[in-house]
């Protein structure tokens, strides 16, 4: 991938600042503030000059800028603005100007063309400011054709990048539980839902799966040994490895964000607690001491802390301690059931399950206690997690009367359904970019 020097781009932008208006909306993104979206358009990308493509390469390309426009349009940072043929006609333009995009709103255009040699797919892109009439980002890759969807959401990741500095994450994939087989076995696709294929095989039961922070090993609990064990699966080889066989439940493991250790849920004491383990599946220590049920253990982005929940009050609740288990401090007095937190990349929110009106909702929290917020209302929803960048949450839902794996942004905003055919739970979210 070639793109304009660091220097060249460095330079440019300081030149052109006073009308590129490029923001870093980190930390103000949040409808109180009512900030406003970067509104973009992406034109059709086409063949290289003076090129006439078969039919099938041009349905390709525009596809591939529709999977663009998607991954933008899906970001909270963006709104799409889409072609007006009416305006064209009225203007009496035949090829949309950028001139023509202003006064439609967009505030930049991504344009692109595509060069099909032997099954290979070129696509070289442009990313242009209405306000200044330039060109001040450019990109190109090159993939299978059978690899096209990969492909664009490379390139909308790398847009994100250039308009915000955040890295994108719409080469990051999903791992879920689905019983599409006739048992619940390990899935995995895109973050949008497509590409699903399935991992494990063993005609079980597997729950509760996590990705590690190197995007290649997946943990989980599995029953294919007649006890619910923990097992790491190897997405490199598909290979399968036993890590802990205690006494009783060895379940919700989650890695360190170093990937040097383990925090789960064993019960070979009696009711469960939380223990960190060795990387290996050894006990290294063991974190609570209650007569209640520990469960549902996160990590902080730093790793120094760990959220979970508890019912040592009577009820589940979330609480917070510190990585050798001392400081406990609860964290939610609203609603009498909340569970499976997960913390956000971003390090001030968690994410969790709260029975809210009588049903199970996806609610937020800030790690100080304060700002509650329901973000779903329909059916029952579970099982959340944070996308990599902490803008997104992914859950399972059962509004559509099966249960199906659900994605919105951080605000509840564009909620849209990933899975179809019912019996999918248990996601969570790849930071690791193929």
């Amino acid at each position: 991938m070639k793109k304009m020097p660091l220097l060249t781009i460095a330079v440019f932008l300081i030149a052109t600042f006073a009308f590129a208006q490029v923001e870093d909306y980190y930390g103000r993104l949040d409808p109180r503030y009512g900030f406003e979206e970067i509104k973009i358009a992406v034109e059709r990308f086409t063949g290289k000059e003076n090129t006439r493509l078969p039919v099938e390469d041009s349905v390709i390309l525009v596809r591939l800028a529709e999977i663009i426009r998607n991954d933008l349009d899906f970001s909270p940072f963006y709104e799409i603005i889409e072609l007006d043929t009416f305006y064209m006609r009225h203007m009496e333009l035949k090829v949309m100007t950028l001139l023509g995009w202003k006064h439609l709103g967009a505030q930049y255009i991504v344009k692109g063309a595509g060069e099909f040699t032997g099954d290979d797919l070129t696509i070289k892109y442009s990313l242009h400011s209405t306000r200044s009439g330039l060109e001040f980002a450019r990109g190109k890759f090159r993939s299978p054709v059978s690899n096209y969807r990969r492909l664009a959401h490379k390139i909308a990741d790398e847009i994100i990048y250039y308009l915000t500095g955040d890295e994108g994450i719409f080469d990051t994939r999903v791992c879920f539980i689905s019983n599409r087989t006739g048992n619940k076995e390990l899935f995995l696709c895109d973050y949008d839902g497509a590409g699903i294929h399935q991992l494990t095989g063993n005609g079980s039961i597997n729950i509760s799966p996590s990705i590690a922070p190197d995007g290649q090993k997946i943990l989980y609990t599995s029953y294919m040994s007649g006890d619910p064990y923990l097992y790491q699966y190897d997405s490199r080889d598909g290979s399968v490895n036993l890590l802990a066989a205690y006494p009783g439940i060895n379940s919700a493991a989650r890695a360190s964000p170093d990937g040097k250790e383990i925090i789960c849920a064993l019960s070979r004491d009696g009711n469960a607690e939380l223990y960190l383990l060795h990387r290996s599946g050894r006990i290294k220590r063991r974190l609570t001491y209650t007569a209640s049920i520990e469960s549902s253990p996160c990590w902080s982005p730093t790793g120094s802390e760990i959220a979970f929940s508890s019912d040592r009050t009577g009820t589940p609740q979330i609480y917070i301690m510190d990585r050798d288990g001392i400081n406990v401090r609860r964290l939610t007095y609203i609603g009498n059931y909340n569970d499976s937190p997960d913390w956000s990349p971003k390090g001030s929110n968690i994410v969790f399950v709260s029975r809210v009106r009588g049903r199970f909702n996806i609610c937020t929290i800030d790690v100080t206690g304060d700002n509650f917020r329901v973000l779903t209302n329909k059916g029952g929803n579970e099982n959340p997690h944070w996308s990599p960048d902490g803008n997104h949450v992914i859950f399972s839902s059962t509004r559509t009367g099966s249960k199906e794996i659900f994605i919105m942004d951080r605000f509840g905003n564009e909620q849209k359904r990933l899975t179809t055919g019912g019996g999918n739970s248990n996601p969570a979210w790849s930071g690791y970019k193929r």
